[in-house]
C-alpha cells in the first residue's frame, strides 16, 4: 500500500512539474510525505490528503479557504470542487460546479495543510471520519484541476478494498 501510494505520488509530481525547471518545494513534498508514510507512521489517508492540496497548492492551484465565496459567511458547508472555493448554505445553488459537504474540522484541516510550514505539516489531529472526507475531497479537488486521472491512484485504491 506504501509502495503504491508514494508511486501516486511520483506520477502526480511528473504531471505537476515543468521539465529542466527545478521544484524544490514539491520535491521537498514528495520526500516528505514518503518520510511520514515511512518513519513518521502516519496514516495513508492523512499523507495522502495532505500531498494532494499541498501539491496542488505549489502548482499555482491555491483553493480560497477563507469564506464563503459569494457572500463572505464564515459558516461554509460545500466546497467546490471545480472552482476552489467555499460556500454557505445560502449561496450553494449559485455555483454551478461539483459541490462536496464540508465539516468545520474538514476546513480546518484544509486551512491548515494549505497555510501552515512545510516543517509542520503532519502535524494535525483529526478523526478517521473526517479524514475520510477530507481524502475524497483533496483527490477531488487535484484530479479536477489536473483534468486528469491517475492509473497509480486507481491502482492504490484497488488495494483497499
Amino acid at each position: 500500500g506504501k509502495l503504491s501510494l508514494g508511486t501516486y505520488f511520483a506520477q502526480a509530481a511528473e504531471v505537476l512539474s515543468q521539465e529542466d525547471t527545478p521544484n524544490p518545494e514539491l520535491l521537498s513534498l514528495v520526500l516528505n510525505c514518503l518520510y511520514a508514510l515511512d518513519k513518521l507512521g502516519k496514516p495513508e489517508m492523512m499523507v495522502k490528503a495532505v500531498f494532494e492540496l499541498r501539491s496542488a497548492s505549489l502548482a499555482g492551484y491555491t483553493p480560497d479557504l477563507f469564506g464563503c465565496h459569494t457572500c463572505g459567511s464564515q459558516n461554509p458547508v460545500f466546497f467546490d470542487i471545480s472552482g476552489g472555493v467555499l460556500l454557505c448554505e445560502k449561496c450553494k445553488d449559485a455555483a454551478t460546479g461539483i459541490r462536496m459537504p464540508l465539516t468545520p474540522a474538514i476546513l480546518e484541516a484544509m486551512r491548515y495543510i494549505t497555510y501552515c510550514g512545510s516543517k509542520k505539516l503532519f502535524s494535525f489531529e483529526i478523526g478517521n471520519e473526517p479524514l475520510q472526507q477530507l481524502s475524497g475531497i483533496t483527490e477531488a479537488y487535484l484530479t479536477t484541476q489536473l483534468e486528469r486521472g491517475f492509473s497509480t491512484l486507481d491502482f492504490y485504491k484497488s488495494l483497499l478494498f
